[in-house]
């Protein structure tokens, strides 16, 4: 085989490669959009829902939670998706533990708790003590 065989060949190759990488990139562009969009519609399906639920919907809202878990469904049907598949918070779903602090301690100041009388900095922490 001749050097410019050869070249051909691995042009070829190449070219084959770089185009089963573009549609690999499209491919993922698109299921990318359409989840984007399938998150839309399930934000728009939890609004309609809680306004529904707290009594701050609009006389059509039943109408358009509907209309939108028809349009969830069709959306899921033509892209092959499982919106309800996508990964959860580790909290239960009706969970109503409040959110902890990122504080060490969430004593008040003077509380006997901390040990502290002023609440800040305690007297053991190298500062100069108060006069």
């Amino acid at each position: 085989m001749g050097l410019m065989d050869r070249v051909k060949a691995q042009a070829t190759q190449l070219g084959q490669k770089a185009q089963e990488a573009a549609q690999e990139g499209k491919a993922r562009i698109d299921q990318a959009q359409a989840n984007r969009r399938g998150d839309a519609m399930l934000r728009q399906l939890g609004i309609a829902v809680y306004e529904e639920r707290t009594n701050r919907g609009s006389p059509d809202s039943q109408a358009k939670i509907d209309r939108l878990i028809s349009d969830i469904s069709a959306h899921e049907r033509e892209n092959g998706l499982n919106l309800s598949d996508q990964p959860q918070s580790s909290m239960p779903p009706n969970s109503t533990v409040p959110p902890q602090s990122s504080y060490p301690s969430e004593s008040a100041p003077g509380d006997s708790a901390s040990g502290s009388t002023t609440g800040f900095p305690p007297e053991s922490s190298g500062f100069p003590p108060e006069t």
